[in-house]
């Protein structure tokens, strides 16, 4: 084998450079229909590069059909297959959580978590524990910032956590 057939073509390395940027992109979106794409542009992405990791193409990997210096790799073809499956079990997965979000709210955005919204407020109540390095560019510090963060858990704004009725009615 010369060092010519070892040579990926421009054009592959390229393509999986878009696919795996462009998941990337997908996968840093609110959206889980987004996410969903982005993860799948990035398992073709690596399923590409195995191919293009596994050399040139070659013969049947069964002895005695294929002379074995000119055999093509079949791990690299058990490692698609897998990541294949894995991809599609991925995709029914956030299919089904995208379908329940819809269903329960009429959109698929994930929300900031209630409880990373009640750490904020904690946090802007609190002395300031380290310098913030942004302060130059917006003249706020974190917990000025966190302090401005709505909570939903606060529906009349005076700080404190509302507690609401349960099904029977009760506190």
């Amino acid at each position: 084998m010369s060092d010519i057939d070892m040579t990926p073509s421009i054009v592959l390395v390229l393509a999986i450079g878009v696919l795996f940027a462009a998941g990337v992109y997908l996968l840093l979106e609110r959206s889980l229909t987004r996410v969903l794409l982005g993860f799948i542009l990035m398992g073709n992405g690596a399923n590409l590069l195995f191919l293009v990791a596994g050399g040139r193409a070659g013969g049947a990997p069964l002895v005695g059909t294929t002379p074995e210096d000119e055999m093509s790799d079949p791990l690299v073809q058990a490692m698609v297959l897998t990541a294949i499956v894995i991809t599609l079990g991925f995709t029914a997965f956030v299919l089904a959580m995208a379908y329940r979000s819809w269903q329960l709210h009429g959109h698929d955005e994930v929300q900031d978590d209630l409880e990373d919204r009640r750490v904020a407020r904690q946090a802007a109540r609190n002395t300031p524990a380290f310098e913030d390095l942004d302060t130059e560019e917006s003249g706020q510090t974190l917990d000025d910032e966190a302090a401005q963060v709505r909570d939903e858990t606060d529906g009349d704004g005076d700080g404190v956590t509302d507690r609401r009725l349960d099904d029977e009615g009760s506190r």
